[in-house]
């Protein structure tokens, strides 16, 4: 029980933050609780208390019975009990919704801390359940496992207080029972339905994985001649998912029913204690019958319990996965570059790197010294290291052995805003975001103005067809950019980072997707732009130099190894060292 506390602790500090939202959706929860068994109770009095009164009069007995103020009381709590539910859902609903805001925000912040390595040992697919379905699991938490049963408790005390007014062996036969039955369905139904509940959602993640390999790798499966082989695999692990969810249901009707007993049988002891104090006349009928109708309707309150603390272990196990992230990552660096780190070497010493549970290192003895301010070319084949390289200046990797060094400090050990203040890296993925152009330009510099957003769609010869557009630069680009081209997207992509201002510029393919004349047009702008800065170009091969003017020096990577491009006679080789 402490491991469970201290694990979903983390997450009990967000909720905290919106305690006050907490609290009001519990007392919207029990107000709407308390006018559903009011106007039941209220009812049966009423109707017993007419009954009673008809058969007096039909008796020649003299009788009188106000119906004005119980009939009101009963329009009052029909009308409350609706207007309460609506507000109550409403209110809760969007407290929920915003808790999973920040629950997303801080698992996505969670994600951008960890390096590429440890991002690549895991699949997308496993990436965005942490982000979707492990969140989606705490709003049981959140929403079933916190607010009704703080309801339900304080609907049992106040039910059972009143009750006791006039019957006080009932009241507090009531309270013991319904106290005790909370106490069951919350804390025992909890560990009952844990282990299935936990898991469900070990058996949801695999079976979604070997799912998405059916799809993805079918080409592969059918060379393999191993498709039937996988649709077994497939299907053995849904009957064992689909056996373990039938105990979770199973339990879940069990859970309803036990509850539909107990309150049952409470039913019976009320209608029993109620008839004694009758017979003895310590009470009238209509009171005994709104107390017994009353207890009918508590049922209400334990309707959703069973089911939802039977899934406590998959809230659990979510909040471990997301508790997990933390772990996973590598730490982030404090250090911060001086202001000037344009004017110091980057160096390379003896730079090793294997990706875990690779065989072949990415990176192999690399040694090199790039001098401040100025261009280099490295050029290699898909698989080459390039990426992991880049990926190693930027700070998103760390050498496995040896060192990469700038101002004596290693990127890696560099802090994010440090890094985004001197660092930009034009990736061959395109990562443009559902929204307008503008407002994926300005993810780069907030504070720039149109005229500046302007510039640079100049620079990469998009300003003449955002023009033609009827929107202009709240022109949507549609998620990952699908509303434009390939090229279009990455050309996006570098006007955004030529909104920064940095000390060293990586070009992954900087030319890729273009036909040659937008090619030379965009070489000409960047020709302008890289001046006093560090620039490293990716390219697979040098096809046309004047692509790349102001190189200094052409380098090759082969099997992770870095070698002078001695096949290149277009580029000195000074200016950049090579060990």
């Amino acid at each position: 029980m402490k491991q469970l506390y201290r694990d979903v602790a983390p997450w009990l500090s967000l909720l905290l933050r919106r305690r006050q939202a907490f609290w009001l959706g519990a007392l919207l929860v029990w107000i709407t609780l308390l006018a559903g068994l009011s106007l039941l109770g209220l009812s049966g009095w009423f109707i017993v208390s007419c009954a009673l009164a008809g058969i007096a009069l039909a008796a020649g007995l003299p009788s009188s019975l106000d119906v004005y103020v119980p009939g009101g009381g009963i329009r009052f709590f029909a009308l409350l009990r609706t207007v309460a539910r609506y507000i109550e859902r409403l209110h809760n609903h969007n407290t929920v919704l915003t808790l999973l805001a920040d629950l997303r925000y801080r698992v996505f912040g969670d994600l951008t801390g960890l390096d590429d390595a440890t991002l690549k040992r895991r699949r997308v697919s496993e990436w965005l359940s942490r982000l979707t379905a492990d969140i989606d699991q705490l709003d049981n938490f959140y929403l079933r496992c916190l607010i009704p049963p703080v309801a339900a408790l304080l609907t049992i005390l106040m039910v059972s207080g009143f009750i006791a007014i006039w019957l006080p062996a009932v009241g507090i036969a009531i309270a013991f029972v319904l106290t005790l039955l909370w106490g069951v369905v919350t804390f025992g139904f909890g560990w009952l339905g844990f282990a299935n509940s936990y898991q469900q959602v070990s058996d949801q993640e695999e079976l979604r994985r070997l799912v998405l390999d059916q799809i993805q790798a079918s080409a592969e499966l059918l060379s393999y001649q191993t498709v039937a082989w996988h649709r077994q695999k497939v299907h053995s692990h849904e009957v064992e998912a689909m056996t373990n969810q039938r105990r979770l249901v199973l339990k879940s009707a069990l859970g309803n029913a036990f509850v539909a007993v107990v309150t049952g049988l409470l039913l019976i002891a009320t209608l029993w204690l109620g008839s004694l104090a009758l017979s003895a006349e310590a009470v009238v009928g209509p009171i005994v019958v709104m107390a017994v109708i009353a207890v009918l309707g508590i049922n209400e309150v334990f309707a959703l319990l069973p089911s939802a603390f039977l899934k406590l272990g998959a809230s659990y196990a979510a909040v471990q996965r997301l508790n997990a992230l933390k772990k996973e990552a590598p730490g982030q660096g404090v250090q911060r570059l001086p202001s000037n780190a344009g004017e110091y070497a980057i160096q390379l010493d003896s730079v090793h790197y294997v990706y875990p549970g690779a065989a072949y290192p990415a990176l192999s003895a690399v040694h090199a010294t790039l001098r401040p301010q100025s261009r280099v070319v490295i050029t290699g084949v898909s698989g080459s290291g390039k990426s992991t390289l880049a990926s190693m200046l930027m700070g998103r990797i760390a050498p496995t052995q040896g060192a990469v060094s700038m101002a004596g400090i290693s990127p890696h050990r560099v802090s994010v805003e440090s890094r985004a203040e001197h660092f930009v890296l034009l990736t061959q993925q395109t990562d443009l975001f559902d929204g307008t152009l503008e407002a994926n330009l300005r993810m780069a510099k907030p504070s720039a103005t149109d005229d500046e957003l302007w510039h640079v769609l100049a620079m990469v010869a998009l300003e003449d067809w955002v023009r033609q557009q009827p929107k202009e630069l709240l022109t949507h680009v549609g998620e990952k950019g699908q509303q434009l081209s390939g090229g279009q997207a990455r050309r996006v992509a570098l006007a955004r980072l030529l909104l920064r201002d940095p000390s060293v510029v990586l070009l992954d393919e900087p030319f890729a997707g273009v036909d040659a004349r937008t090619a030379r047009h965009l070489a000409t702008a960047l020709d302008h732009w890289l001046v006093g800065r560090t620039v490293i170009f990716f390219v697979h091969q040098v096809d046309d130099a004047a692509l790349l003017p102001g190189v200094e020096a052409c380098w090759h990577l082969d099997g992770g190894r870095l070698f002078i491009d001695t096949t290149s006679s277009t580029y000195p080789q000074a200016g950049a060292q090579y060990e």
